[in-house]
């Protein structure tokens, strides 16, 4: 799942007297190293910043919480308050101080929003720093320019560059674009190039919106265009020139009605194949076939042989592949991995499904392919392994301790701050210090700033900030796999016959150990439980429930979900398919059963229909290994665990050589 943490940190410290002025903070010096910070401190600042937040500054503040590596950010959250009047000398003053650190980037973008507002163009200069990317604020800037008569050649080559964008331009643009089009700017050439890029990029609302400034047939020709695109239908089509244009415009409308419809796609395209190239042609096909094969219905094989070579990627070959084997047609399937493109075909999951078919079709070579994928740590090397009686390869990766390297960034001011703001609950204050700060930062330093980072329970650090093209940080599986609440952890698998490390697996694949996450669904917690869920099961197993609170607790959290995945596991008597009902529910998961009944486990995972339940099972599956092994030393084979066998043939890991 996507999650996207959130914390509740209600921490209210509100003690200003009735009436007391707003005084301004005053700029703390900085000192050259800032001392630990305790519970306390924290939790003196956060309400300091919910003060702040809710206007009651206090005169004292910047005395106070000088030291605090995050006395930006409550600085910022005073000066926010009041962005449409507050003096330009008080801002400039804190840009002056705060302007390359992460919270003085965030406060420049919203002043110079604010500044627009204003119409302070001379301030707007004042604030404007080179490198600024975002549409709404370069107009502004470009505004700013255009009143202090700066319009010239470099002001038009700049308007024009943000006129064409494949984006709808914000409300900012408006007044720079409407001069430069009065200096001559904006052509009708320029217009259609808008139009083309808004084509490409499905955005029909750019074109109505261009059309206004087009001769009246061309407006009704931009309009008929974008009317297709929304509605997929080509009514119009017969009208429109027989030109490049109008055959892009046809190909998006047929992919928009095959995303609804493939049948009405499929009927539809031979009335216009003699207007469409190779590739457009193909690129319609690959959407019929796609949104047929994805649900195995009948039509299946023929679309998918129907697409061009050309337009076959990496998704449609998988799901060639997927479709035959949903058939058991096992030559076939065979036959479409061995024609995979070279490096799709080599990839440990084909690989090993080369081996199973080489060996469900008779023939020899299965051997060779099993040793190939058993050298890759991941679900389908661990099968593969399996198949050889092999160890598992897994050689983790250890950094040198280079402990100057280490003090130097734990006193770092950006990753102080980050830190304490994560501990306070702020998140995405502490993520836009973090990565402000990480661009500093060297391999080493980086890596130490993750290991860091989970020493204060930030555990996400490790997945957004190592580096997946680094092999070796690939194999820091300590930081990779954090492992907490072990106690809870192991008291719920035991009460519930469940393997602890498939319970630490869920952990990490839901919520990266964060007791806090929730996701944009409302699931929350360490094991992401619906509430309607969680209070269902808390009264089955009569936990008090007070609420979605309670699955903000590890404890009730991990408690409640173990006792789901029991009853998952005992509802199918099958692990792959209590993991795929846990991520997808019991419905499709039934249905899966229902259609593949007496398929072996790797094809029955390989077919699942749903992209995101077929990744997630082989994922928990090769992560309880890992914790596995990061619990005893070693682990249970990945067969055996499928098999439901806890006390099967345990293996040990080595570098593959």
């Amino acid at each position: 799942m996507n999650i996207r943490p959130t914390c509740l940190l209600l921490l209210l410290a509100l003690t200003a007297c009735a009436g007391q002025r707003d005084t301004q903070p005053i700029a703390p010096s900085q000192p050259a190293s800032v001392p630990p910070l305790r519970a306390q401190d924290d939790a003196d600042f956060a309400a300091a910043l919910a003060a702040a937040e809710n206007g009651q500054w206090q005169s004292d503040y910047a005395t106070a919480f000088a030291r605090h590596p995050a006395y930006g950010w409550l600085e910022y959250a005073h000066l926010r308050r009041s962005l449409d009047t507050l003096d330009s000398r008080r801002a400039e003053d804190f840009l002056a101080r705060q302007g390359q650190t992460a919270v003085g980037v965030r406060f420049r973008n919203e002043w110079l929003a604010a500044l627009g507002k204003r119409a302070d163009w001379a301030a707007v200069g004042r604030a404007w720093q080179t490198g600024i990317e975002r549409p709404a604020l370069r107009c502004i800037w470009l505004e700013a320019r255009r009143q202090q008569g700066q319009a010239d050649s470099a002001w038009m080559q700049e308007a024009r560059a943000l006129w064409l964008s494949d984006k709808p331009l914000p409300a900012t643009c408006q007044s720079p674009i409407a001069y430069w089009q009065q200096q001559g700017g904006l052509d009708e050439a320029l217009r259609w190039q808008r139009i083309d890029l808004a084509i490409a990029a499905n955005q029909p609302d750019i074109l109505n919106e261009v059309a206004a400034g087009l001769p009246p047939a061309a407006a009704t020709l931009a309009r008929s265009y974008a009317s297709a695109l929304t509605s997929g239908k080509l009514d119009d089509a017969a009208r429109w020139p027989q030109d490049a244009r109008s055959a892009q415009v046809i190909t998006a409308a047929l992919v928009a009605l095959a995303k609804k419809s493939p049948d009405a796609a499929e009927a539809a395209l031979p009335g216009y194949l003699a207007r469409l190239n190779t590739a457009e042609r193909g690129r319609v096909l690959y959407e019929i076939a796609l949104q047929t094969a994805a649900s195995y219905l009948p039509e299946s094989a023929r679309r998918l042989a129907a697409v061009p070579a050309a337009s076959r990627d990496e998704r449609l070959h998988q799901l060639m592949l997927r479709e035959a084997l949903a058939r058991r047609a096992w030559a076939e399937a065979l036959q479409i991995v061995e024609g995979f493109p070279a490096a799709l075909r080599d990839k440990p999951q084909n690989l090993y499904f080369r081996a199973r078919l080489l060996e469900m079709t008779g023939q020899n070579g299965a051997q060779a392919l099993y040793r190939q994928a058993a050298r890759h740590p991941e679900f389908h090397g661990f099968l593969a392994a399996d198949r050889l009686q092999a160890p598992y390869p897994l050689c983790p990766w250890t950094a040198n301790a280079q402990p100057a390297l280490e003090k130097s960034v734990a006193e770092n001011p950006g990753l102080q701050s980050a830190f304490a703001l994560y501990r306070m609950g702020r998140r995405e204050w502490a993520s836009a210090e973090w990565n402000h700060t990480l661009k500093s930062l060297n391999d080493a330093e980086r890596r130490i700033a993750v290991a860091q980072a989970q020493q204060h329970g930030w555990f996400d650090r490790a997945v957004f900030s190592l580096a997946r093209e680094n092999r070796d940080e690939l194999r820091l599986y300590s930081l990779r796999f954090p492992l907490h609440y072990l106690d809870t952890i192991k008291r719920e698998a035991e009460k519930h016959a469940l393997d602890p490390s498939w319970i630490a697996a869920e952990i990490r694949a839901e919520s990266l150990f964060d007791p806090a996450a929730r996701s944009p669904a409302n699931a929350i917690g360490l094991m992401q439980v619906l509430p309607s869920t969680g209070e269902a099961v808390a009264k089955r197993l009569g936990i008090p429930w007070q609420g979605t609170q309670t699955l903000y607790q590890p404890e009730s959290n991990i408690a409640i979900g173990s006792a789901y995945l029991a009853e998952m596991k005992n509802r199918w008597n099958s692990l792959p398919a209590a993991i795929a009902a846990y991520n997808a529910g019991p419905g499709p998961t039934g249905r899966w059963q229902t259609q593949r009944p007496d398929f072996a486990a790797d094809f029955w995972i390989e077919t699942i229909s749903y992209r995101e339940t077929r990744e997630y099972v082989p994922r928990v599956l090769s992560f309880s290994v890992i914790y596995d092994w990061h619990m005893h030393g070693d682990a249970l084979r990945i067969s055996e665990r499928i098999a439901g066998n806890n006390s099967g043939q345990r293996v040990g890991f080595r570098c593959p050589e």
